[in-house]
């Protein structure tokens, strides 16, 4: 047995084996907990819970568009209003460590040093190494290219190869439709983003906010994923790290609507009774939980269980004609037909 360090490979294997014969393309989203054993946790694995969507069978800009304005708003929706959503692309960064000509674990280091934002320890390493001044030159510049879409000009200058270009083109397109979705005020670009994962094969982004020493969501682009599990398709999504957004909000005492449950208490002479008043909330949007009372218990004991759970009405069906309903919030007791 394995502990999952994220879930979108399970999403890809799901589409691909699951999902072969559907036609695309394809949404999910899901909901799941991850684990990570990384060297400041000092040993320790750290427990996060994701909520993520997966847009499975576009390469298009209208696709990437899509996902990164989904993630502004669904942040806007919890409340969040200073978030910064920062976009980059593998290949920019590639290109200049593909003409480089490194080996493998000198490019593995320089990758891990730019993405702990180490630059100036990446251009030690390339000081001891047999690279060309415009490469050195283009290292360099990498933490200037942060910023609003007047870095994605400062870039095209430093963009040593096709693929770097095309990259850059990509990003201006996909900003183009951001402000379209009025998502642009939040969006940033960071030109030496590679991605946390080997995957990652087009744009990379993250979501950042204050109260948090992490992102609270990271996404990109994986176009060859699915070909591990015999399905050719190319594929974009995003996780939100519920852990880190809730940290964020708490710390930004920013308040989250949730449903209250309410609690239908019911005994065998009332369950038909119970079952059809439970779907008529349901219908209406209520969140309803149904409790069967034991014989001999005190309906007392039902509502203890309601306010230890924060629901928001206790009903209690005394007969098949009448019900006795506790606003929890309030203490107001009140007794009610059924009929009504």
């Amino acid at each position: 047995m394995a502990l999952r360090p994220d879930i979108t490979p399970s999403v890809a294997r799901a589409a691909a084996t699951l999902f072969d014969t559907e036609d695309f393309p394809l949404r999910f989203c899901y909901v799941g907990n991850t684990f990570i054993n990384h060297t400041s946790y000092r040993g320790k694995l750290k427990e996060n819970t994701q909520f993520g969507a997966e847009l499975i069978g576009l390469d298009s800009v209208e696709a990437d568009a899509e996902m990164i304005a989904m993630v502004a708003d669904a942040l806007k929706k919890t409340g969040l209003e200073e978030f910064q959503i920062s976009i980059g692309h593998v290949d920019f960064l590639q290109s200049i460590l593909s003409a480089a000509e490194l080996d493998e674990e000198t490019v593995e280091r320089i990758r891990e040093l730019i993405g702990n934002r180490n630059f100036f320890g990446a251009e030690e390493l390339l000081e001891e190494k047999d690279v060309k001044k415009e490469i050195k030159e283009a290292f360099a510049i990498l933490p200037e290219l942060m910023g609003t879409e007047d870095v994605l000009d400062k870039a095209q200058q430093f963009a040593i190869s096709d693929k770097a270009k095309a990259a850059i083109e990509r990003l201006r397109q996909i900003n183009h439709l951001l402000c379209l979705y009025n998502a642009s005020d939040h969006v940033t670009f960071d030109l030496s983003m590679s991605g946390g994962y080997g995957y990652y094969t087009g744009i990379v982004f993250r979501a950042y906010t204050y109260g948090t020493g992490d992102a609270v969501v990271r996404g990109g682009r994986y176009d060859h994923l699915l070909e591990k599990f015999g399905k050719e398709t190319p594929s974009i999504g995003f996780a939100i790290i519920v852990d880190e957004l809730m940290n964020a909000l708490s710390r930004q005492k920013i308040s989250v609507d949730t449903i209250r449950r309410n609690i239908i208490v019911y005994n065998e002479e009332t369950e038909s009774n119970a079952i059809i008043l439970a779907g008529n909330f349901r219908e209406k949007g209520r969140c309803i939980e149904l409790i069967r009372q034991k014989e001999g218990q005190d309906k007392s004991l039902y509502e203890s269980y309601a306010k230890r759970k924060n629901a928001a009405a206790l009903i209690y069906l005394c007969d098949d004609k009448k019900l006795e309903m506790t606003n929890l919030i309030t203490g107001e007791k009140k007794t009610a037909n059924i009929a009504e």
